[in-house]
This record gives C-alpha cells, sequence and structure tokens, in this order.
C-alpha cells in the first residue's frame, strides 16, 4: 500500500499533536539514521526468505488465523456469485474476503525500525504480556499479524518481545494522565491498560495481537507504536519490569480510505477531535519513502469493516543495538505512577525499580503464551 506523494508536503509542517507532545527528538533521530542506515526495508530479504521456506509459512499461518477469527465470530464467505455482483471495500490490490491465501498473504510491506529511544508522553513501562488488548473498548476488531526479520542476516527474530500500545477509538490513551488526553480530571485513568500489551515472537519472528482499530486525537493520523525488547527478562507476574532497553521503536499506519470507512462507525463518529489525515502528519511524511512503507497490509474479516479487520506487516531490525528508554509511566501491582523524572521522551532516565515480588520466569517463552 503505497502512500501519496502528497504526504510528502507534510514535512513542512510542524505536528501539534496533545498537549506536551514533542515530536522533534523523534523526526531528528529518524532523520539522522536514513541519513546512515544500509537499508530501510527488507527488499533484499525477500528471495532469502521464500528460498528457507518463512514465506509459505506466512502464507499458511495467517491464512490459519484469518479462517480462526471468522469462525469465532460466526462469519462466512460468500459464494463466488455473490462477490462478482457486489461492490465492497477493498485495498488498492482488489483483495476481498475471498481472495485466496496464496495471493493474500504472499504479499510483505515492510519497513525498517529505528534504533532510538524517543517514545512520547504515552509509553508506559510494566504492562502484561499478553495478546488481547481490548478489554472493555468499544471498536472495530482488528486482528495483527507483526513479524520481525534481521535486517542483517534475512533472519527471523525470535524470543524477542514486541510492545504495541494505541489509543481507543475515541483518541484517549489508558494508562496516562496528560493534559489533552480525554478527561484529565478522571485521575483512575492511570491505572487502565486497555490498548497496551506484548508478545514474545515465535521461531518465525511473528507476534500477534488482538485489539480494536485506534481512533484518532489532534496533531496526528491513526497509528500504532511498537517496542521491541531484546535480550528482556520475563518477570513472574507476566511483564518485563520497570527497567526498560529497547531495540528499536516505530509506528504502524494505515490508509486513509480505511480510516475513513472506519471513523464513519460508532464509537469513532462521536469523537470531536480535529482529525489529522495521513497527508498532514508529519511523523508519517518523514517515514514513509521508496524503500520504507510503514503501512498495514489488510483484508477484512467478513464483508464491512464493522465485521473486522486482519492486519499484517513485517519489521527489520539491528539486533546489536540497546538503549536504555525512559517511560512517561511506571506501571507497578498498585496501579500507574507519572515518572518524575520524565522529561518529554529523552534517552536516560531511572527507568523504575522491577516490580515488587518479581523474579525471573523460569520458562520465558512459555510462561508468556
Amino acid at each position: 500500500m503505497r502512500l501519496s506523494a502528497s504526504i510528502t508536503l507534510a514535512l513542512a509542517a510542524i505536528v501539534v499533536a496533545h498537549p506536551g507532545e514533542d515530536h522533534h527528538d523523534e523526526l531528528e533521530q529518524r532523520r539522522s539514521f536514513e541519513a546512515s542506515a544500509e537499508r530501510l526495508s527488507l527488499r533484499h530479504c525477500a528471495e532469502t526468505l521464500k528460498a528457507r521456506g518463512v514465506t509459505e509459512r506466512n502464507i499458511k499461518r495467517r491464512s490459519a488465523l484469518i479462517e480462526e477469527h471468522r469462525r469465532k465470530r460466526g462469519i462466512k464467505k460468500r459464494d463466488l456469485e455473490d462477490v462478482l455482483t457486489t461492490d465492497h471495500n477493498k485495498t488498492d490490490l482488489g483483495y476481498t474476503p475471498n481472495t485466496s491465501a496464496e495471493i493474500l498473504f504472499a504479499g510483505q510491506n515492510s519497513c525498517v525500525l529505528t534504533p532510538e529511544v524517543t517514545l512520547g508522553p504515552y509509553y508506559v513501562s510494566g504492562e502484561s504480556v499478553r495478546r488481547n488488548l481490548k478489554e472493555d473498548q468499544e471498536g472495530v476488531d482488528l486482528i495483527l499479524d507483526y513479524q520481525i526479520i534481521d535486517v542483517a542476516t534475512c533472519e527471523p527474530v525470535p524470543k524477542l518481545y514486541l510492545e504495541i500500545w494505541h489509543c481507543n477509538s475515541t483518541g484517549v490513551y489508558g494508562g496516562v494522565n496528560n493534559q489533552g488526553n480525554g478527561n484529565f480530571a478522571d485521575k483512575a485513568n492511570i491505572n487502565k491498560t486497555f490498548g497496551r500489551g506484548i508478545q514474545p515472537t515465535d521461531e518465525d519472528g511473528v507476534a500477534q495481537f488482538e485489539t480494536i482499530f485506534p481512533g484518532h486525537y489532534v496533531g496526528r493520523t491513526t497509528h500504532i507504536h511498537l517496542l521491541a525488547h531484546a535480550n528482556a527478562t520475563l518477570y513472574q507476574n507476566k511483564t518485563l519490569g520497570n527497567v526498560i532497553y529497547s531495540s528499536h521503536i516505530g509506528q504502524t499506519y494505515f490508509d486513509q480510505d480505511l480510516i475513513d470507512d472506519v471513523e464513519a462507525l460508532a464509537p469513532y463518529n462521536t469523537n470531536t477531535q480535529t482529525q489529522t489525515t495521513n497527508a498532514g502528519d508529519g511523523i508519517l511524511a518523514q517515514a514513509a519513502n521508496q524503500d520504507y512503507d510503514p503501512v498495514v497490509e489488510w483484508t477484512l474479516l467478513g464483508d464491512t469493516v464493522a465485521e473486522g479487520l486482519f492486519g499484517w506487516l513485517a519489521y527489520g531490525i539491528n539486533i546489536t543495538t540497546t538503549d536504555k528508554v525512559t517511560p512517561a509511566v511506571f506501571r507497578y501491582e498498585d496501579g500507574g505512577h507519572t515518572n518524575p523524572n520524565f522529561g518529554g521522551g529523552g534517552p536516560g532516565g531511572p527507568g523504575g525499580p522491577p516490580p515488587r515480588g518479581a523474579s525471573e520466569a523460569e520458562d520465558t517463552i512459555s510462561d508468556a503464551a
């Protein structure tokens, strides 16, 4: 899903998102990385991944996952005659719920995550290793299949922890109390965990999540944040603790037509915040170029967007890079605690102690299932 060339116009604009959300450092780090990086996508890995059977396993895994979620929701494929006579939402490749798995899942959008530590004001450490992030939030179901590849060797990266976080359908992040993030008077929001979670990658470098399609907030287009944890320790409370080291971070984006379709549905259409499109988002404009495509590939679970979406994307990382990061909030057993040393997402900071009573899990991957 290639982005429109008009998105480059957004580079001239300064992103003004939630109050206190300064993206200057993030933009500068991305520019610096792109200027020195040898690879910005995984195109050079295509033949290697195919030869080693990874591409074929991707097709089978994604096909099985989408069928599993169709069964859970009682969604049945339409017959061919119905498909041929009905207009429906589709991607630029003409995917439908009836497109064969070999065609649908053989494609692989990819991009290389940035080795940086600027996370913005909504990163919370101490979140749980879990697959389902929905909790009580309403919205369009979104099933995500992320794959992490070593950009140097073209090998999948197993036993890495991938963390994601995003706002809810009306543009509010759980786990933080920031001015402009929903109802600032709702101090209990700092204890909420919706839209946040961590999963270990399997032998094919894959981590999967069940969540809802995120909404929008002022100054940013619809997106999901990602953080790759290399050499992390899983504690018995199913967290990675509060001393956080990141290999790479990045963001996932969506086609504008898809965003528009979702935003027309409830409860997204109750969001009164000004919407920024892909073309107006400075962070996305910096990220997207000829080699680097951070837009998720997707298909419908059923016949309409309202019935849910399945998305997939591959990320390349350099596994030798690790830096300490500073969360905006520490999450402990008694809830969230604002980090007094958080200065807007820069490097360094104390990170906070491990969770109370935490000790290393005996079996990292099996405990994280």
